[in-house]
């Protein structure tokens, strides 16, 4: 299994010590067709199944994995099962955001005793490589987190899993490392509660906010909130509505996954340039940017490594914060719902999120939204 540095002494001092993302399960209506998606258009290689000729009857899974991410697609066997109530409700999206801890009881125990639901008990997973234990608690929405204790584990990924290899899929990396952070999508109103919830019963810090003056075009509007645990390795970005004069794209996502959940999910490279060429050439379609943002790149932003020019070709943003700068760019929603979809982040030493770039970013998404006749 793909390990992070040991934790750092902050990190220790958390009530709730995280090493790192342990994966990302997504609920999908066919998980095998959704696999060869992530492995021809986002270069993820598909290495693990979990599945009836495992013994596990309720469900099919396939396990990607490029550099540190592991993204787990999960379908359901049977009509009557929690994956297809959650995949007709929401459509495809996030279920489980696991976390990698050194302790999951205590992990599961301190959280629900700070007032967390539960979700799952902690219990054991096991097989010839050794034994797992995880732990679930409920966050917004349907979406829970899964607390993942392997120590005494060196087996295959998960017990359950198997390795699974097509001598025919050659690798398709396109240098995607790891999750740089996550964002959540919640009802008017709710923002605050999830950032609560986050402080108080995960133990995490409010990095940053930004209200509706910071995120808002002419016609719609939305507030952000980002959490971190202690090392900042894994931050929770919360956003909710704002008034505006038109459906921001907050709605649109509630609307449209009937509920809150994961918006998008922001992947680290250590080459953005080389990543997007290699993900447009894939075929995946990305937010676009007029060519008028990058007349006065330079004036905003100052000295930058990379070509104006590319960026402009590519139609990467880019925004410098105190510490550095950042490149990032948005694709479409990537599945038939205008829900779920992936942000590319390079950090150039900025921590920050891009806050240079929310206006042009919104009204780039506006343009998309009033397509599908929903702004």
């Amino acid at each position: 299994m793909h390990t992070n540095s040991q934790p750092s002494s902050t990190a220790e001092q958390d009530i709730l010590p995280i090493q790192g993302t342990f994966y990302v399960e997504f609920y999908v209506g066919n998980a095998k067709q959704a696999a060869f998606y992530y492995h021809y258009v986002f270069g993820f290689d598909i290495i693990g199944y979990r599945g009836p000729e495992t013994g596990h009857r309720e469900s099919a899974s396939y396990l990607l994995a490029q550099n540190k991410l592991r993204f787990v697609l999960t379908s359901a066997l049977k009509s009557d099962s929690d994956i297809a109530a959650h995949v007709h409700q929401h459509g495809d999206g996030i279920k489980d955001i696991a976390l990698w801890v050194e302790d999951a009881r205590q992990s599961f125990h301190e959280t629900t005793a700070r007032g967390a639901q539960a979700v799952r008990d902690p219990f054991t997973l096991q097989d010839d490589g050794g034994e797992v234990i995880v732990a679930s608690i409920a966050t917004y929405g349907d979406t829970i987190h899964t607390f993942i204790e392997n120590r005494n584990y060196n087996g295959f990924f998960l017990p359950g899993f198997r390795q699974w290899h097509n001598e025919h899929l050659g690798s398709r990396s396109v240098g995607l490392k790891y999750v740089d952070h996550m964002v959540g999508n919640v009802d008017l109103g709710n923002m605050n509660k999830f950032v609560e919830f986050y402080a108080k019963v995960m133990g995490f810090k409010q990095l940053v906010s930004f209200d509706d003056k910071d995120i808002s075009t002419k016609y719609t509007a939305l507030m952000s909130k980002v959490m971190s645990n202690g090392n900042e390795r894994i931050k929770f970005p919360i956003n909710e509505p704002a008034p505006g004069l038109k459906k921001s794209q907050i709605d649109e996502y509630l609307e449209f996954y009937q509920g809150a959940g994961v918006q998008h999910v922001a992947i680290a490279t250590d080459n953005i340039i080389q990543t997007v060429t290699q993900l447009r050439n894939n075929g995946l379609e990305f937010l676009h940017v007029p060519d008028t943002y990058y007349d006065t790149l330079k004036e905003r932003v100052g000295n930058i490594d990379e070509s104006v020019e590319e960026l402009r070709q590519l139609g990467i943003l880019v925004d410098r914060d105190d510490e550095g700068y950042l490149l990032q760019i948005f694709t479409k929603p990537v599945q038939d719902r205008p829900t779920v979809f992936y942000e590319i982040i390079e950090r150039k030493g900025a921590r920050s999120f891009g806050k240079g770039n929310f206006k042009a970013l919104f009204e780039a998404i506006e343009r998309e939204q009033e397509l599908r006749g929903n702004l």
